[in-house]
């Protein structure tokens, strides 16, 4: 369940492709509010479950979720849709991984399907004493895949540099 230790990695770079999670859930009335709109601590469990399961096949081990950077909520969700996240992995660091989520619902009985919410969530890998320990680099060898991984970069050095402006 663990990754290996921090030495002990496979550093043989892995596409994004291969660690793709989808998760779907068809709403129900207890999950939505009194619009008739899915909750957002809904889908954010969803979106949390699909990430983690895109980072834990990249990491082969364990990752828990460090952060939610970003959720736009396009458009609402209704009862009665199948809502579906897709999670892939955007960017590697030495234990940390930027998961993307693409929510769609659809409305199962016209097959209409709406892009309804874009995440983005941060992962870090831990061994079996709960500390960080390395991932295996991506392979960037797509260019989709090398440029999703250039803005993940960027976001994370946009969030560091406001981390390190903001501290008192």
């Amino acid at each position: 369940m663990y990754p290996r230790g921090m030495n002990n990695v496979d550093s043989t770079p892995k596409k994004p492709e291969e660690s793709v999670a989808v998760v779907s859930e068809l709403m129900m009335p207890h999950q939505v509010n009194n619009l008739g709109h899915v909750f957002g601590g809904e889908l954010l469990s969803m979106v949390d479950r699909a990430a983690a399961v895109a980072a834990m096949r990249h990491a082969r081990g364990a990752s828990v979720t460090v952060s939610i950077d970003r959720v736009d909520f396009v458009e609402p969700i209704y009862t009665g849709e199948l809502v579906t996240c897709t999670a892939r992995v955007n960017f590697v660091g030495r234990t940390s991984m930027e998961i993307g989520v693409l929510v769609e619902a659809e409305n199962l009985l016209t097959g209409n399907k709406r892009h309804t919410n874009t995440c983005l969530l941060t992962f870090v890998a831990i061994d079996k004493n709960h500390r960080p320990c390395t991932v295996r680099p991506l392979d960037l060898s797509d260019p989709e895949d090398a440029r999703r991984a250039r803005e993940g970069r960027r976001r994370r050095e946009v969030r560091e540099q406001l981390d390190r402006e903001l501290q008192v």
